[in-house]
């Protein structure tokens, strides 16, 4: 599991100008299964998303191919965690420490 924080790199106007694009990217992630929830910081300097998946390169990839990204207009911090405890809702997505 991953917690991808973004962190705003230009004005909110160049955020803005590129946010129809990372919602249609963000809806491409949802629909693949990878994303579980996301949505604004307070206050608005970025975003958080709930990424499910193994491999930490893989989400790397998927990362760069942000629409953000590829603007300039943020940077993301990745980080990974077991999620060995989580809401019944979210009972297909935990994780076993490794033995």
């Amino acid at each position: 599991m991953f917690v991808l924080e973004l962190t705003y790199t230009a004005p909110l106007e160049a955020v803005d100008a590129v946010i129809p694009a990372h919602v249609t990217w963000l809806d491409e992630q949802y629909a693949a299964g990878v994303f579980l929830a996301s949505g604004r910081k307070v206050p608005r300097d970025g975003g958080v998303i709930l990424a499910a998946g193994e491999d930490r390169e893989e989400i790397e990839r998927l990362t760069a191919t942000d629409p953000f990204v590829a603007a300039g207009v943020c940077a993301y911090r990745i980080t990974e965690f077991l999620a060995t405890k989580t809401a019944p809702a979210l009972a297909a997505y935990r994780q076993r420490l490794p033995s």
